[in-house]
């Protein structure tokens, strides 16, 4: 490969073809963090567009000098796109040669997104969620749900996922791949939201994100104990469940911040600290088994550059993906 004459293409099954494993994703992702809890990252707050509600476009820059990654991600959420037979999330990512600023690979985002996103909310539970974690509920089963299972599966010893989804054919679905997957399992199609939250000790909730929610969970259906990992923002939090809890965390506050500002989380309390802080030991992780936790992650870019470098440099090593002249 010409650096600087040409670029490799990785489409979303060359993405997929790669291999990488979520136990390295997780171990790139937690890297990542540590240097941003570090103060050893650039990472501005990702700006978006809104060409229809409940819509979004954003930006995701990100340079993590430690991996020598370097890049933007573009990515889209669109809850409209099944009507016509589209994912939700699309979109594209573009890794830079941080020496000279040149375009070195374009690859398709979604298996990215999914798969990082799991494992921040693995690595959260690593160090949030209580040593006896056996009970997971999973609120919204699609993709995302997949990737979320598959890294808390990593780091507790799970034995029931009680599953939730208003199209129950997706709950369906969902255990049958499961199961051929992570066949140790219990699996439960949970009749309501409030029958999957109950009793649970981790509870994930992965619905698309909305500007204006009505969000079900209540503090009263957390159990002493639990960790709440919403990756869809406060669209099915309850502004009550957020506060009533005993710690906020978010996976970075600047961001957090920035998405009050345009109108989110406006019943949410305020971060108690940062997954950057949380992996480098600046703050404690669970203190007491009847501590209520939330770790918010809205999703930031350094996870997606430090996956993307990865994989790029796997589809190297496999000769993967197709090189295209700038």
């Amino acid at each position: 490969m010409k650096k600087g004459k040409e670029v490799l293409y990785l489409s979303g099954a060359d993405v997929r073809k790669i291999g990488l494993s979520m136990a390295e994703t997780m171990e790139a992702v937690e890297q990542a963090l540590f240097e941003k809890g570090r103060g050893n990252c650039q990472m501005p707050p990702k700006p978006g567009i809104f060409t229809q509600p409940d819509a979004f476009i954003h930006a995701m820059p990100a340079y993590i000098p430690a991996l020598g990654a370097a890049g933007l991600k573009w990515v889209a959420g669109y809850p409209g796109n099944t009507r016509h037979g589209l994912p939700y999330l699309n979109g594209l990512l573009i890794l830079n040669c941080p020496e000279t600023g040149v375009p070195l690979a374009v690859m398709d985002c979604v298996w990215i997104t999914a798969q990082r996103t799991g494992a921040v909310s693995g690595i959260a539970a690593k160090y949030l969620a209580r040593q006896d974690s056996e009970v997971l509920a999973i609120i919204g089963c699609g993709v995302q749900a997949r990737t979320q299972l598959e890294a808390l599966a990593l780091v507790r010893r799970l034995k029931v996922v009680k599953c939730y989804d208003i199209n129950p054919g997706q709950t369906s679905l969902f255990i049958e791949e499961m199961k051929a997957r992570l066949p140790h399992l219990e699996y439960v199609a949970a009749g309501s939201a409030r029958e999957a939250v109950q009793e649970a000790d981790i509870v994930v909730t992965a619905t698309p994100i909305l500007k204006e929610p009505r969000p079900p969970i209540e503090l009263g259906w957390l159990k002493e104990g639990v960790l709440g990992l919403p990756i869809d923002f406060d669209s099915y939090w309850q502004p009550e469940a957020m506060q009533g809890c005993d710690k906020f965390y978010v996976d970075d506050e600047n961001q957090f911040e920035y998405y009050r500002t345009l109108g989110y989380f406006r019943g949410a309390p305020k971060a108690y600290a940062d997954l950057g802080q949380l992996v480098t030991g600046k703050v404690p992780a669970r203190e007491s088994e009847r501590e209520r936790i939330i770790s918010m992650n809205l999703g930031l870019a350094i996870e997606d550059m430090a996956t993307a470098i990865r994989i790029y440099q796997k589809a190297l090593e496999q000769g993967i993906g197709t090189l295209l002249p700038l």
